[in-house]
């Protein structure tokens, strides 16, 4: 059987197990051991995330609500501009006495983590394509610099040379 390796996110439970109506809270302040997230944007390693937990003993096993702040950064989807991202989410799972497929998560050594949830939760939240203000331009195809907020795109300054060919057939067809 493997043994039970407790991390930042283990909480005992030895007090409320069994206990139907207890309940405790608790707040945690992590330093994340590694980063949460792929892609644009990410909860870096070594970020600070704030957990708000309460546990209750309920009949099946321990009903944890979880409500975690923590920071991500990244870049822009349009601009490639570094950018920081607030990432609030609320989480309740149930963790079951007993290894039930009905039940994703269980408590185990009279422990309850909460890294499995807290960061599929996490995750899920950050954006996929994230943007650093909802009226950023983006950059411009041609030049590759950013595109400033006044600047108009301009459809068919350049004909891409794939297309010159059919173009000079449509101004021979209108001479």
């Amino acid at each position: 059987m493997a043994r039970f390796v407790p991390t930042p996110f283990t909480v005992g439970v030895h007090d409320l197990m069994h206990r139907p109506g207890e309940q405790r809270e608790k707040l945690f302040d992590i330093v994340l051991p590694e980063q949460m997230g792929e892609g644009l944007v990410a909860v870096a390693k070594g970020a600070r995330m704030h957990l708000d937990v309460r546990l209750e003993s309920v009949h099946e096993g321990i009903l944890a609500t979880v409500d975690v702040d923590t920071e991500a950064s990244g870049e822009c989807g349009r601009c490639l501009e570094p950018l920081t991202e607030v990432v609030q989410v609320d989480i309740q799972e149930l963790f079951a006495y007993s290894l039930d497929e009905a039940f994703d998560y269980c408590v185990t050594d009279d422990h309850v983590d909460l890294e499995q949830m807290v960061r599929d939760a996490v995750v899920l939240a950050l954006p996929f394509q994230p943007v650093c203000r909802p009226e950023c331009a983006g950059l411009d195809p041609e030049t590759g610099e950013r595109r400033s907020e006044g600047q108009a795109q301009s459809p068919g300054e350049s004909i891409d040379p794939r297309w010159a060919a059919l173009q000079k057939l449509a101004s021979e067809q209108d001479s």
